[in-house]
């Protein structure tokens, strides 16, 4: 027992935290002022240590794209409110020479009325579908349709539908084809659809795959052509329903357009580069305006903690232009691609754990390191006042 208690006396050399006695112990007013400002001080800073440990920060880095041969899928959704959707087409174009016409897979419109709802005898249809009449009215019939001088553009020499009939028009170079004069088109009731449906809108939604290359893809009024190396669209309908009083123009709002992959992600630093349309309205009141949106886009990856997103970001130039009366043009929406060969990565971090143990320990024990050097100061101050006031020396 006598050695174990020699052994402790001896450990007691080492203690680097000696501690004085009660009764030699002065509390002051001025003491108890600096405790209670620097634990203050010291909630404040621990609090915006755990904040800023619980905050996340993002470092982006710059590195060439390797897929630039993948396709790319775009997510949109617009809405045209002064377009009736059987009249509205859309064309995908780029650089490779690939060209889509009409395209319609995953796209899908709906019609609205003036005032942007929903119509109630209206159905949600697929871009290019028809009604269950204007089917049965496609379907080839058992005589030989005319083609009206036309060169057929079938195999059979035949024109069966009022389309069959129009695009062998525009393919020969004539003027575009009068749906009175033409017994298909009569039959399908092309002037009994364009005047039931010219007083709607249509908002259409949906997704596209692209080449990852330079190009377009825009929204145009009537049924595109390609006509030899001339893209053409036959704006027959557009302008005879406007010559008849109807209000139709390229207008629109855009709520979604993205370029990627549609994921789930939607964080605030996602949404704000990679749907920066989102929003854009355009109004005018000119059938013949032409809106041209040129877009940068950048292959971006963004790293989370707990995940990886892949999509891609872009920047965005507007033009707006009205084609003059006589000057031939198309009024659509165009949205002109090009693709930069850099690829962005965003980095997600937070701050390890044995860093916020680390800057919490220098708050505590800086701050009350600090308190206790101001402490000493104030008290010796204190002190030498008092000993001029006992001895008479203060004014």
């Amino acid at each position: 027992m006598a050695k174990k208690g020699a052994l402790f006396r001896n450990l007691r050399q080492f203690d680097g935290y000696a501690k004085t006695l009660d009764e030699f112990r002065v509390k002051t007013t001025s003491g108890a002022s600096v405790t209670l400002i620097s634990a203050l001080i010291v909630i404040y800073l621990v609090i915006s240590e755990l904040i800023t440990y619980n905050t996340s920060t993002w470092s982006p880095s710059l590195v060439v794209d390797k897929s630039r041969k993948e396709k790319m899928p775009i997510d949109f959704n617009i809405t045209f409110p002064h377009v009736p959707c059987h009249m509205l087409s859309i064309d995908i174009m780029d650089d490779t020479g690939e060209h889509s016409t009409g395209y319609s897979q995953d796209i899908t419109k709906v019609r609205l009325d003036l005032s942007g709802k929903v119509i109630e005898s209206g159905q949600t249809v697929k871009l290019g579908d028809h009604t269950k009449d204007a089917e049965k009215a496609l379907q080839p019939v058992p005589e030989c349709g005319s083609c009206y001088g036309a060169t057929p553009l079938r195999e059979d020499g035949c024109c069966h539908t009022c389309q069959d009939v129009r695009e062998a028009y525009i393919k020969q170079g004539w003027g575009l084809v009068n749906t009175k004069e033409i017994e298909q088109c009569v039959r399908e009731g092309w002037l009994e659809k364009l005047e039931n449906q010219s007083d709607e809108g249509c908002n259409v939604h949906g997704h596209l795959l692209v080449n990852k290359v330079r190009g377009n893809f825009h929204f145009a009024p009537g049924s595109a052509f390609q006509a030899g190396s001339m893209h053409i669209h036959d704006l027959q309908e557009y302008s005879a329903g406007a010559a008849e009083g109807h209000k139709f123009d390229m207008s629109h709002v855009i709520h979604k357009l993205r370029f990627g992959p549609d994921t789930k992600d939607q964080s605030e630093e996602v949404l704000a580069v990679t749907n920066a349309l989102a929003g854009t309205v355009k109004d005018s009141t000119n059938g013949r305006v032409v809106y041209q949106y040129f877009l940068k886009i950048v292959s971006t990856e963004f790293r989370h903690l707990k995940n990886i997103v892949y999509t891609n970001q872009y920047s965005v130039t507007q033009n707006e232009m009205t084609l003059r009366d006589g000057v031939a043009g198309l009024p659509g929406v165009f949205f002109n691609i090009e693709i930069s060969p850099m690829h962005i990565i965003y980095q997600e971090s937070r701050p390890a754990f044995s860093s916020l143990v680390t800057g919490l320990l220098a708050i505590v024990g800086g701050i009350f390191t600090v308190a206790g050097l101001i402490d000493r100061v104030v008290y010796k101050a204190e002190r030498a006042y008092k000993k001029k006031m006992e001895l008479g020396k203060t004014l």
